[in-house]
C-alpha cells in the first residue's frame, strides 16, 4: 500500500491509542473483556482495529443524513486508494494495515458493506444475508489475522467464519434496533415481505414465525462458529484463549436468546461480568486439553464460503 505521509508522532500514538481503548470499552464490552488475555501488542493492535471498524460503522448508523454517510464513506475509499487521511482516526488505520501487512482492499470490502446499509435494507434470501456478514464481519477476521502475525493462509478461512459467526449473533441480537433504522436483516426467504416497521413491536401473532428466523439464524451461526474455532491452532498461544473467549462470550448471547425462546422483542440482551468470568474460567481450565487447541483441521468446508466465494477470493488475491 502507499505510504501514509502522517506519519504519527509517539504522542500522537499514544492518544490515538487511549481514544481506541475508551471506544472498545464503550462500544466493544466482549472484546474488551477478551482483549485481557492477548500480549500487550496484539491488545493494542486489535484495540486499534476495532476502533477503526466501529468508526467505519457509525458513519452510516450516526451520520445526520443518508447523503452525508455515503460522502463520509466515499471519502474513506478515497483515503484507502491514496494511501493517506486527514482523519486521524483513518489515518492511524492505514497505518495499522500497513504494519501489520493487511492489504487495504479488504477494508474497502468492509466499507461497502456498510454503504449497504444506506440504502432500504431487506435482505431477500439467506446467500444475501451470509454475503453482508462476509463484508462486515468476515472482513473483520481476516484483517484480525494481519493484526495477531498469523502467517498460514490456512488459517484465513477460519477467521472468516468467526467474523461471520458474530455478526449472525449481532443481526439475531439487534433485529428490533436495525428495524427502527429502516433495516431488516432476517431474510425475506424466511419471513416473507414483512417490513422492517413490523419486526420493532411484532404483533402476537407474528412473534411465532419471527421466533424459529431467530432460531433458525442462530444454528447457522452455530456452524461458523464451530468452524472459527477449528481454526484456534493457527493462532498465537495467547490468543487462542483470548478469540475462543470472544466466540463464546458471543455465543452466550445466542443461548440467552434461546433461553428467551428467541423473543428478541423482549429487550436487548446482554452477557453479565459474572457470565463473562465465568466462561473465561471454563475456557482456560478445559480448552488446553481439545484437540483443536493444537492441531490443525484436515480441511475447510469450503460450502461455507460459496455465499461469498467471489469476495474471499479478490481478498485473498489482495492479501499482502
Amino acid at each position: 500500500m502507499n505510504a501514509v505521509i502522517s506519519d504519527l508522532s509517539g504522542s500522537t500514538q499514544l492518544t490515538a491509542q487511549s481514544s481506541a481503548d475508551s471506544v472498545l470499552a464503550e462500544k466493544g464490552q466482549s472484546f474488551h473483556w477478551a482483549r485481557k488475555l492477548l500480549t500487550p501488542v496484539h491488545a493494542a493492535r486489535a484495540t486499534r482495529l476495532y476502533r477503526l471498524c466501529r468508526y467505519v460503522d457509525d458513519l452510516a448508523d450516526e451520520a445526520a443524513s443518508v447523503d452525508s454517510a455515503k460522502t463520509a464513506l466515499a471519502t474513506l475509499a478515497h483515503d484507502i486508494a491514496t494511501g493517506e487521511s486527514a482523519d486521524s482516526i483513518m489515518a492511524d488505520g492505514l497505518q495499522l494495515l500497513q504494519e501489520c501487512g493487511i492489504n487495504p482492499a479488504i477494508l474497502r470490502q468492509l466499507i461497502d458493506g456498510v454503504s449497504a446499509d444506506l440504502e432500504a435494507v431487506q435482505i431477500a434470501d439467506e446467500n444475501s444475508l451470509l454475503r453482508y456478514c462476509y463484508q462486515v464481519g468476515g472482513t473483520t477476521g481476516l484483517m484480525m489475522c494481519g493484526v495477531l502475525d498469523i502467517n498460514n493462509p490456512a488459517a484465513l478461512a477460519h477467521a472468516v467464519d468467526l467474523g461471520v459467526a458474530m455478526q449472525l449473533t449481532n443481526i439475531c441480537r439487534d433485529i428490533a434496533a436495525d428495524a427502527a433504522l429502516g433495516r431488516r436483516y432476517i431474510p425475506g426467504s424466511i419471513v416473507g415481505a414483512l417490513t422492517p416497521e413490523a419486526l420493532i413491536h411484532p404483533a402476537e401473532a407474528l412473534r411465532p414465525q419471527l421466533a424459529q428466523c431467530v432460531a433458525t439464524l442462530l444454528d447457522y451461526a452455530d456452524v461458523y462458529y464451530r468452524s472459527g474455532e477449528r481454526g484456534l491452532s493457527y493462532l498465537p498461544l495467547r490468543a487462542r484463549a483470548g478469540m475462543l473467549v470472544a466466540a463464546r462470550v458471543y455465543c452466550a448471547i445466542g443461548n440467552e436468546l434461546r433461553r428467551r425462546d428467541h423473543a428478541y422483542w423482549a429487550g436487548r440482551v446482554v452477557v453479565n461480568k459474572p457470565k463473562k468470568m465465568a466462561i473465561t474460567a471454563a475456557i482456560l481450565l478445559a480448552a488446553p486439553c481439545q484437540r483443536t487447541f493444537w492441531q490443525h483441521p484436515h480441511q475447510h468446508n469450503t460450502e461455507l464460503h460459496q455465499p461469498f466465494a467471489d469476495l474471499l477470493d479478490a481478498a485473498h488475491k489482495s492479501w499482502s
